[in-house]
């Protein structure tokens, strides 16, 4: 059983490594039609319903924030940020 944050940190890396390297087996079967459209809108009642299954004093810490700060963000803002990221289709480089 590891217990220091070394041994945790280097088993998850491990672990993350081999999940996102392995070579799956592809049958090219699949196939899909690209859509030229503008990409859906995030909704107010998804942001909601998001913010609500956050659980208070689980996680120590989310990307810098805590849980509690970002339920106490007001939702518009949440959402317009969201909207923003999807309209634009990056992710802002400071959260990488």
């Amino acid at each position: 059983m590891i217990v220091d944050d070394k041994g945790i940190k280097d088993s998850w890396k491990e672990y993350m490594e081999k999940l996102m390297n392995e070579e799956n087996e592809w049958d090219y079967k699949i196939s899909a039609k690209v859509k030229e459209r503008p990409t859906d809108c995030i909704r107010m009642a998804e942001v909601r319903a998001v913010l609500k299954k956050m659980k208070r004093h689980k996680a120590p810490r989310l990307s810098g924030l805590v849980v509690e700060m970002i339920q106490d963000i007001e939702t518009r803002r949440i959402l317009d940020l969201c909207n923003g990221i999807v309209k634009e289709g990056s992710i802002p480089e400071d959260w990488k």
